[in-house]
């Protein structure tokens, strides 16, 4: 047995391992094990996405769907998880997605391949940081208007509002620095898991009655307008899908994370593992304990589990438990914020966002990079607007936060599987099943992206129509526009930015085959402020 490493031992082992992959050890590292795992759980956060769309879920398919409907999701998402949990384990780098596909891609392709998939993870961190506070906004909203016996009704301008200012408390939060973001991000860890346990053991003991089993495993429901009973089911899968987003989180985490190679990838495993367990009891409590089904379907509170709520333990009770879970929600959109800031300081770090040479810069006081805390939170900000001139687009943003992160998974696990010689593996590996559950997973994800742009109710006009499939042919559009016409000419992927030789001994001799250092870059740095490399 390997003796034990000492706390000093690690650090160096993890700043030795980021020197080999090109870096410097910038931003602190305060996450261990649980922390990694906790930051993953909580941007996963099962009472974000299923308070959120169990409306959806119960039009949509109803309690059948949800239920298996949810254990098909979970078996295809752990699949999806453990194949970037083994290449997070080979590099384990804040960039990610975007890093990986570039070290996995042949040399001729590695470029374009980074920059696709270093959009499409962006834009998808974007729209699931959005999508988080926008449901805040309309659980607070519920909460409000439930408190007041219906005396105060949201407003669309009222939602947007508040949508606006969790994002700018979260902004705040997350500029607070690393140490604070380790306490809060511990609290949450147990609060994921705290709070649903102790409603759903609430619910279930005080529900006057209960479903019988053959209703919540077995009774469809279908109010989305469409006539074939297949369609509806798999468009129905969009409330387990997008719960069980985000994970990748525990790679965006990894350059504050000890032991790295090992922390990471058992993080983004556990979590979606955890994650899959909680999301179906929770699923299924509720399910037991509707009290009358049309009227939960149609409450007026627009929240079919605060409606369950009231009719198990009363107003007072309700508003105490969705308090409960407008606090686990917020932790999710700190930890959202704090994975897509990093994915914003590791990719404007390589030179491929506009201004980059601003988004990368760590505070180092606080040990953060504020400037892509700001960005995070008012892109998310921004993209809540739509909301005021469109009832659907809460859904649209959904729909793209799941399929722009599920095409960055699957570029570098499909990369990996192609030119396999390229990996070396690192601690934690598949072994020879590696292949296999990339194929399912590479797969499982091109079913989705084609289910997610379906239009799920119907008639279809302005008001129903998914708007997914446009929001995602701009983004393709956008950033394959401007890879065509501008950053083919000067984004080569991945920047070295160890600087000083002396921060330690590197070994780069397979990447350097790859990848641009500072000195290759030197000329291009002073034309072109995509390629300028940290300072």
């Amino acid at each position: 047995m390997p003796p034990k490493l000492t706390a000093a031992e690690i650090e160096a082992n993890d700043a030795a391992r980021l020197n080999e992959l090109g870096y410097k050890q910038e931003l602190k590292r305060e996450l261990g094990s649980f922390g990694n795992y906790g930051l993953a759980l909580s941007v996963v956060c099962i009472s974000s996405g299923l308070t959120s769309l169990f409306s959806y879920g119960l039009k949509t398919g109803g309690p059948v769907v949800m239920v298996w409907g949810w254990v098909v999701v979970a078996c295809f998402t752990l699949c999806v998880a453990l194949a970037m949990a083994e290449i997070s384990s080979a590099y384990p780098t804040s960039g990610g997605l975007y890093w990986w596909a570039a070290r996995l891609s042949s040399k001729k392709y590695a470029p374009a391949t980074s920059w696709m998939t270093g959009w499409f993870n962006l834009i998808g961190q974007f729209a699931v940081t959005a999508g988080i506070m926008y449901g805040i906004a309309l659980m607070i909203a519920a909460t409000i208007s439930i408190g007041t016996d219906g005396a105060w009704v949201p407003t669309v301008g009222a939602t947007v509002g508040i949508h606006i200012a969790l994002c700018v408390t979260e902004g705040i939060a997350n500029s607070l620095g690393s140490r604070v973001m380790t306490t809060l991000n511990n609290f949450s860890t147990w609060w994921q898991v705290i709070a649903p346990a102790v409603i759903m053991i609430t619910i279930v003991a005080k529900a006057p009655t209960h479903q019988a089993p053959k209703f919540v495993f077995t009774e469809f429901n279908n109010d989305s307008g469409w006539t074939n009973t297949a369609y509806v089911t798999v468009v129905g899968l969009l409330q387990a899908q997008f719960t069980l987003t985000g994970y990748d989180s525990s790679a965006h985490m990894s350059e504050e994370t000890k032991n790295a190679e090992i922390a990471g990838p058992v993080g983004m495993t556990m979590a979606v593992i955890v994650s899959s367990l909680m999301g179906f009891l929770f699923i299924i409590a509720f399910l037991f304990c509707i009290q009358d089904f049309p009227n939960t379907v149609n409450t007026a509170t627009g929240f079919p589990i605060m409606q369950i709520m009231v009719d198990c333990v009363g107003k007072v009770g309700a508003i105490v438990m969705m308090v409960m879970l407008i606090i686990a929600c917020w932790q999710c959109g700190f930890a959202s914020v704090a994975a897509n800031s990093r994915m914003i300081y590791a990719f404007s770090r390589d030179g491929a966002m506009p201004g980059s040479r601003y988004w990368h810069k760590i505070d180092t006081k606080r040990q953060a990079p504020i400037n892509a805390v700001w960005l995070s939170v008012f892109i998310a900000a921004i993209l809540g607007l739509p909301a005021l001139g469109n009832s659907t687009a809460f859904s649209a943003i959904t729909s793209v936060a799941t399929i722009g992160l599920y095409i960055s998974y699957a570029v570098p696990i499909f990369a990996k599987i192609v030119n396999k010689k390229q990996f070396v593996r690192g601690p934690l590996h598949l072994g020879r099943f590696s292949d296999v559950i990339g194929a399912i997973a590479v797969l499982w994800i091109c079913i989705i992206t084609i289910l997610f742009v379906l239009p799920p109710v119907y008639p279809i006009d302005a008001v129903s129509m998914n708007y997914s499939c446009l929001l995602v042919g701009l983004v393709l559009f956008g950033a394959g526009g401007s890879w065509v016409f501008s950053a083919r000419h000067w984004f080569t992927g991945p920047i070295i930015n160890l600087g000083n030789k002396e921060e330690g001994e590197v070994n780069l001799e397979n990447d350097k085959k790859m990848f641009k250092t500072s000195d290759d870059l030197e000329e291009g740095a002073d034309s072109k402020e995509g390629v300028k490399v940290s300072e």
